[in-house]
């Protein structure tokens, strides 16, 4: 006769755990959705509150840098407090705050709103993946979570393109903040029956100056990429702001190698295979954020796209992406390790930006744009469940929290930096084509995916080098 052990307690039951899963994903598209769903909305925002081209660029950058500046000490009171706490109290906030952005009479309003936002996505962020790493340990099943969040992350920013443009089409562009509400309301109330208990470790210190340096390091930096994409690298305001975020920087990692509760553990990041993931995330994103503004322009200035139908252009990229994290790397994970995914991963991205360097005005979408989406969906299914897996693996429970946050600040780092440089790049070389137009526009663009198809390649030889080996296939015990 046999009896089943009951589940340890604070573990959910396997029913519960995949319905946790749904609140988990709800949670992060909240998150990344709103990357991008305001990008299309802004230009109505900005005729009807009367923005002036300066402040219409802070309904973008308020939300990044709050959300960036605070990362790291949303991840740690995820560990302090617990992580099923801070989920539903960022979920509601961050609903609130869409509530009041949505509602927005003037210019401050929804600035205000937008940062409001980034604080409360500082708070689900790392709770969303922590909350994973801690219900879901089973390594092939880890695999297979691992996968479906992934799809989630990298996809959201193309579904919020394509809600975007339905929203603001035949909406209003306040829709792209409401329907936040509906999300966060069943996240709230459908996590506090099915998501785990997690105790918070109330032992663990808060340092709140490690909170000001490595905040204000993260500020200083987003906010300089986000200026440096209209200013240019050689601004003061620019070049300022980067001196004062590496300086900031060195402050923070000296006072982390000494104090007795840091804010980030240093061993979190230097363990070398975490190293190579957090590397690998920032890498894709700095390719892969570039194209989506690249692609976005092509297709609405250049091919006359509207707004919808340019965010359903996106879709073969959710598609190949979806297919590729849910299908693939959760069958090969287990059997290969993370190298070769995430090396192959980056290396599928380089090459659908080497592709890209072919653009024309005259280029079609399907002989050349879906290709290119396909492959960099592929690539981005391989590489990011196998980051989310490799970052957490083997980190103490009472640093969940901070591992999985500097996920997203690697993440959000390399989408500032992509940006920022390859539109410097791309308008460098469309002023350098006398004849102007459209040919020159999409010149920049072209010879902008080529360096990003480089810096990818870089970042697969570098992957490949800091990860110590494939992780082997654990071997049931006899």
């Amino acid at each position: 006769m046999t009896t089943t052990a009951p589940a340890p307690v604070g573990q959910p039951t396997d029913r519960r755990r995949w319905w946790a899963l749904a609140v988990i994903g709800l949670a992060q598209l909240l998150v990344i959705i709103d990357m991008t769903i305001m990008t299309i909305a802004l230009p109505s925002a900005q005729r009807e509150l009367g923005m002036s081209d300066a402040a219409r660029q802070w309904a973008i950058t308020g939300y990044t840098v709050a959300f960036g500046g605070l990362l790291l000490l949303g991840g740690r009171l995820a560990d302090r407090l617990g992580r099923k706490n801070t989920l539903l109290v960022g979920a509601i906030g961050f609903a609130l705050a869409s509530a009041v952005g949505g509602a927005a009479t003037s210019t401050e309003m929804l600035i205000a709103a937008r940062a409001g936002q980034g604080v409360f996505a500082a708070l689900l962020a790392p709770s969303t993946i922590s909350l994973l790493t801690t219900t879901f340990t089973e390594p092939r099943e880890r695999a297979q979570v691992f996968g479906i969040f992934s799809a989630i992350m990298m996809s959201g920013a193309a579904l919020g393109l394509v809600a975007g443009g339905a929203l603001a089409e035949y909406l209003d562009w306040r829709w792209c903040l409401y329907v936040n509400l509906p999300i966060a309301a069943v996240a709230a109330v459908l996590g506090v029956f099915v998501l785990p208990k997690v105790e918070g470790h109330r032992d663990t210190p808060l340092d709140w100056i490690s909170a000001v340096l490595g905040g204000g390091a993260i500020v200083s930096l987003v906010y300089a990429l986000s200026e440096a994409a209209e200013r240019g690298f050689g601004s003061g305001l620019v070049l300022g702001l980067l001196a004062a975020a590496l300086v900031l920087v060195a402050v923070f990692v000296a006072r982390q190698a000494r104090v007795k509760g840091p804010l980030l553990p240093l061993s979190v990041v230097t363990e070398r295979s975490r190293a190579a993931a957090f590397l690998g995330v920032a890498f894709a994103a700095f390719g892969m954020f570039g194209m989506f503004l690249f692609l976005t322009f092509q297709l609405q200035a250049i091919m006359g796209y509207g707004a919808l139908l340019a965010g359903v252009a996106f879709l073969p990229f959710v598609g190949a992406n979806v297919l590729m994290s849910t299908q693939v790397t959760s069958r090969l994970a287990p059997r290969l390790g993370p190298r070769p995914l995430l090396v192959g991963g980056l290396l599928l991205l380089a090459v659908s930006m080497a592709l890209l360097t072919r653009l024309t005005p005259e280029s079609s979408y399907a002989g050349l744009l879906l290709p290119a989406e396909m492959l960099l969906g592929a690539g981005a299914g391989l590489v990011m469940p196998t980051v989310v897996n490799a970052a957490t693996q083997g980190v103490r429970p009472k640093d969940a929290g901070v591992a999985s946050a500097f996920i997203t600040t690697s993440q959000q780092v390399g989408a500032s930096l992509g940006t920022a440089t390859l539109n410097t790049i791309a308008a460098s070389a469309t002023a350098s084509v006398v004849a102007g137009g459209a040919a020159a526009t999409v010149h920049g663009y072209a010879t902008a995916s080529g360096w990003a198809a480089g810096v990818l390649a870089v970042g697969a030889v570098l992957a490949g080098v800091l990860f110590r080996r494939p992780s082997p296939v654990p071997q049931p015990s006899q």
